[in-house]
């Protein structure tokens, strides 16, 4: 297998990554065969899987402009993956110049990616850490130097808590995300359900055991299971529901009826 110069000699490449499966679902180069055999296996079950990534993308820009326009110029993308084009920090500096950006992925893949193509741009940089570990991403140097916690920041967990399992504790990782942050802060989330994937739960559930397989096992949570992961947020309108729903720029009955899966949200801490 040939190993391309941008992949890092420690990765494995004969493991797939669900960071390099979403940037193949999302139509990026900065993915290996074993990625796309396992898009297309899970796309055998839900071939909808690439129109959810692109409603997961236009949702995180539209929640990056309204945090911008909120007066946040500090973004903290937990789990951010592979920068494809219009990632936060474009959108960000796009809408205030002097907007910070720090990336957080354990992908090292998503960590070199971001690492070149960040390398010119001063006010964002990318940590390799866990969501699991919040206090490790916390204290990184990184945040350290760009992002200032006593100030207003928009958490972004677009697409990430459900590869968290629940012995995990993903809502303690969160909650101890949100204690950290200022009054005044955002949290960005969207997150995957059998709730709005137009097909049979039993259907869907053939994409569910491809993840488990490749060992990132991908947790459908409901509704109210994903509401609890705003405890301590007061919910911004329209609060949590289907991706398109949420403040469109078009008319959400344009979209495709995969982009309604699961839901997305934003909470602001009081």
């Amino acid at each position: 297998m040939e190993r391309p110069a941008w992949a890092p000699r420690s990765i494995d490449i004969s493991v797939p990554s669900v960071s390099r499966i979403y940037d193949y679902y999302l139509g990026g180069s900065h993915n290996f065969e074993v990625d796309r055999e396992a898009a297309r296996k899970a796309m055998e079950f839900m071939p909808g899987l690439p129109k959810i990534m692109q409603a997961n993308r236009a949702f995180m820009r539209r929640a990056v402009r309204f945090a911008a326009e909120q007066g946040i110029s500090q973004f903290l993308d937990v789990g951010s993956g592979i920068p494809t084009f219009g990632n936060v920090h474009e959108v960000a500096q796009a809408a205030r110049a002097d907007a910070h950006v720090v990336y957080v992925d354990h992908d090292p893949v998503a960590v070199a990616h971001s690492q070149a193509v960040l390398a010119e741009n001063p006010r964002t940089d990318v940590v390799a850490a866990d969501l699991r570990k919040p206090q490790e991403i916390l204290a990184s140097a990184e945040v350290q130097q760009l992002i200032d916690l006593k100030r207003p920041v928009a958490l972004l967990l677009v697409a990430i808590l459900h590869f968290v399992e629940d012995e995990d504790d993903p809502y303690g990782a969160v909650a101890e995300l949100r204690d950290a942050l200022a009054p005044g802060s955002l949290l960005v989330l969207t997150h995957a359900s059998y709730e709005g994937i137009p097909l049979p739960p039993e259907r869907a559930g053939g994409a569910v055991d491809v993840y488990k397989d490749i060992r990132n096992p991908l947790i459908m949570r409901s509704r109210d299971e994903i509401a609890r992961f705003f405890e301590g947020y007061d919910m911004v309108e329209p609060g949590l529901v289907p991706m398109p729903h949420w403040r469109p720029d078009t008319a959400p009955e344009d979209d495709d009826p995969w982009a309604f899966s699961g839901f997305a949200g934003v909470g602001r801490t009081a």
